[in-house]
């Protein structure tokens, strides 16, 4: 039987790394990292832009059918049309002039839409 000397005073034990996932719980470690199939392109590739629409019509790649366009504009009432008539409404002028606000066009919404395959392409609110 040898005897060994007791480790010097203040000696620690060199830390060991803790086991990996695969040994604590036993499972199989894994044979090959994964990596995904992704296709490739093969064709020339179609980067969308979001476009900003403005009150006026707006030149842009149609999302839908990718044609060149200039966009094609309707308007409809906004929210300050709604608000301002109801404000002259509650003023007291009853007789048609809270309607007014409807057809003035600073206070219409601007829709866009597709010319060719008639997508909705956005709203310029007001």
């Amino acid at each position: 039987m040898s005897k060994e000397a007791p480790p010097a005073y203040g000696f620690i034990p060199p830390q060991s790394a803790p086991p990996s996932y695969a040994q604590a719980v036993g499972g199989v470690p894994p044979a090959s990292p994964f990596v995904p199939n992704v296709p490739q392109p093969t064709g020339p590739a179609i980067i969308t832009t979001v476009v900003p629409v403005g009150p006026q019509t707006t030149h842009m790649i149609c999302p839908s059918c990718h044609s060149e366009i200039n966009t094609q504009t309707t308007t409809s009432p906004g929210l300050i049309a709604y608000v301002s008539g109801f404000l002259i409404a509650l003023f007291g002028c009853w007789l048609g002039c809270c309607l007014i606000p409807c057809c003035i066009d600073e206070c219409m919404d601007v829709h866009h839409s597709c010319p060719h395959c008639k997508a909705y392409l956005g709203r310029h609110r007001r």
